[in-house]
């Protein structure tokens, strides 16, 4: 594709790039870990010299609402992983912006999700972009967040005023974008999680999460937050089994809480699903994500807001049929009547979705086509578009 070898030559002194990438990686984890590692990955594949930057410290204590930050496995062998970054010290952010500043990368990505590391992530930019040569690329996830704060729009544009380019995932997030800067933006969707590895043998997933085989599963997988909507999911399941809609099927919620656990437990003993929602409520680490993508028969995202989700790009590594409700940008990646359906944020609407999945072959041939779906979701072209807008950065007057 675009840009390789001796045809990447963007007037420096070389053809390969000095990057880094300054963001989650080990030992943090969650999806944005494994997005930049990955992303550091695929710029070594290519020949550039690539460090990455993360965290001696990411959220204080008291702001992070799950039970840990981080994973004791060995750091990967295969990258350069520096921790060096304290979100909540700005002489912190003085002294590594410096250092960049003297080092001299041809350009920083950093990945863009929350308001909180708006004046870290600013002021390290601006610092490190000041030596006139080193630009400064972001991937960028959201820009109005989930959940509001009154710091947001300061916060947002401190930091955006001091990107050079952006990369987004969905129109919502572009549209958000251009209401702050006019730097250049370029669309790349959400690559797959390819390192959650490949389908296993649905009776040895099973078996691995003490399941029964002969049941049939759907999934809500991921960290829970309010806004993504188990609430509208287990109304919708109340539906379901009061029709004999779902009699032979149950409900995996897996994944850690990011809010109060309270409201969901007693959601589901009044509506009497405590037989049919099977509760994983912890972080599933890496190596597990394949067990419940392979034991279930579809994934449910009822998002009440979204811009896009990791989870459907796990869905299509897994050939994994989806609902998914129409916000955000989800729309944009699953094809309705395709890969699974896209539905109105409501109950009914979920339970309707869910009576359609179930129905005849439907689940068949959604997953054959994600097969054919899922070929535009890669690493290389995310990579790509990143070096096409750090190119027009240089050639920008």
């Amino acid at each position: 594709m675009f840009f390789r070898g001796k045809t990447r030559n963007f007037g420096r002194n070389s053809d390969t790039m000095k990057i880094t990438v300054l963001g989650p990686a080990h030992p943090y984890r969650g999806g944005l870990a494994s997005i930049m590692q990955i992303m550091a990955r695929t710029f070594q594949r290519r020949g550039d010299e690539v460090r990455i930057e993360t965290f001696t410290l990411q959220y204080p204590s008291l702001l992070f609402p799950g039970k840990s930050q981080t994973v004791t496995t060995p750091a990967p062998d295969d990258l350069r992983i520096c921790r060096s970054v304290n979100t909540v010290s700005p002489l912190n952010w003085w002294r590594v912006g410096r250092r960049l500043r003297r080092e001299r990368p041809d350009f920083i990505l950093l990945k863009y999700w929350t308001p909180f590391m708006a004046p870290c992530f600013g002021t390290i930019a601006r610092l490190a972009r000041s030596n006139g040569h080193t630009r400064v690329i972001c991937q960028i996830d959201n820009v109005e967040p989930h959940e509001h704060h009154l710091t947001d729009r300061p916060f947002n544009r401190y930091f955006l005023s001091a990107v050079d380019g952006f990369v987004y995932m969905s129109e919502q997030v572009h549209g958000e974008l251009r209401a702050y800067t006019d730097a250049p933006a370029l669309f790349s969707p959400h690559p797959l999680f390819e390192n959650f590895g490949q389908p296993i043998e649905r009776s040895e997933a099973c078996a691995r999460l003490g399941l029964d085989p002969t049941t049939r599963y759907a999934l809500f997988f991921g960290l829970i937050r309010d806004y993504k909507g188990l609430d509208l999911l287990l109304d919708a399941w109340a539906r379901l089994r009061k029709e004999g809609a779902a009699d032979d099927c149950k409900l995996i919620v897996a994944g850690e809480f990011y809010t109060s656990k309270e409201p969901y437990l007693r959601q589901i003993e009044r509506l009497g699903l405590s037989n049919a929602v099977i509760l994983h409520d912890f972080f599933v680490p890496d190596d597990e994500v394949r067990n419940y993508f392979s034991a279930a028969d579809f994934v449910v995202q009822p998002y009440k807001t979204a811009t896009q989700s990791g989870v459907t790009q796990i869905a299509y590594q897994f050939c994994l049929p989806m609902i998914v409700t129409d916000v955000g940008g989800l729309a944009e990646i699953v094809p309705d009547g395709r890969v699974g359906y896209v539905c109105p944020p409501t109950a009914e609407g979920v339970a309707r979705a869910i009576r359609r999945i179930r129905e005849g072959d439907t689940l068949r041939r959604f997953r054959a086509n994600c097969l054919d779906e899922r070929r535009r979701f890669s690493w290389e072209a995310m990579c790509d578009r990143i070096t096409e807008v750090y190119r027009r950065t240089i050639e920008k007057p």
